[in-house]
């Protein structure tokens, strides 16, 4: 049997960071919604009980590294599961770039191997199991909108934001989460309005949203790499309703109602950058079959 999981990316738009906690980590407050831009999982058992990641991109990890095969292989522990599985990742979602590409592939895997192997989990369930992978998985489980907290795996559902054009553009550079958050001076930091993004969300109000976005790691990444302010300043210039970075970066993306300008933003951001994308916000919440 072969399965096909979407592992859609996400954005935030709003991100904010309260304060480090005792345990390391810091507590944070986003709001993240899904996007149309997705990789693509495809699941289908072996003979013998192994762990088999299949990638034609040389950044994604074929080993225990991988977050889809940490989903995996916590599955197969959790509940004794004595089968074997290869995980093909045909990657769309750039590596490394603030989109939460490998969590997605996790909570794709996740949501896959849950009925491959027919364990009959809640997404609930498979969200819970997520969170010990990574911080984003199980916001990724469920997709759609959320505001996440902790340290991002608490997820409360909104509803979606009203329909526009993503355009991402992501420099050839990569970013380390862990020097951005080193980096930030939360004393120093401006926090976005949080409550009014939500409100603006929940009311469909398109300009609301564009005054309200807002992410506290941007300015410590636009110091440490110029190449993500200069795709900002120029996003800018060509006009998008509203910019930001997403997560800890280095993608930048510009929020655009009107589809003749969004393809303008997009043929004058192919000029310099490589990886540029227009999509959909997807905004609602994934159904286990």
């Amino acid at each position: 049997m072969r399965l096909l999981v979407k592992a859609p990316a996400k954005i935030n738009l709003s991100l904010d960071v309260l304060h480090k906690r005792p345990d390391g980590y810091h507590e944070v407050k986003m709001i993240m919604t899904t996007i149309d831009l997705a990789d693509r999982i495809e699941l289908y058992e072996l003979e013998t009980d192994t762990i088999k990641i299949i990638s034609h991109n040389r950044f994604v990890p074929d080993d225990n590294r991988n977050l889809a095969y940490q989903a995996a292989s916590l599955l197969k522990k959790r509940f004794g599961i004595k089968r074997g599985v290869a995980i093909s990742i045909t990657k769309t979602i750039p590596v490394a770039a603030g989109l939460a590409g490998g969590s997605s592939d996790a909570a794709a895997t996740l949501r896959g191997l849950n009925k491959l192997w027919e364990i009959g989990l809640s997404v609930d369930e498979l969200a819970e199991i997520g969170a010990a992978i990574g911080s984003d998985v199980s916001f990724c489980v469920y997709g759609g909108t959320a505001i996440s907290t902790g340290r991002g795996e608490k997820v409360e559902h909104i509803s979606a934001p009203p329909h526009c054009w993503v355009v991402l553009a992501k420099p050839s550079i990569g970013v380390s989460t862990a020097d951005v958050y080193r980096n930030l001076k939360l004393e120093k930091v401006q926090h976005p309005d949080v409550e009014g993004m939500v409100q603006a969300i929940q009311s469909k109000d398109y300009d609301g949203i564009c005054n309200r976005v807002g992410n506290v790691l941007e300015d410590v990444t636009l110091r440490m790499y110029p190449e993500v302010a200069h795709i900002k300043d120029q996003m800018k210039r060509f006009g998008a309703d509203a910019v930001l970075m997403s997560g800890s970066g280095p993608t930048v993306f510009g929020l655009v109602e009107h589809e003749s300008r969004m393809h303008r933003i997009c043929n004058g951001l192919r000029g310099f950058c490589d990886q540029v994308f227009a999509v959909r916000m997807i905004g609602e919440r994934n159904h286990l079959d």
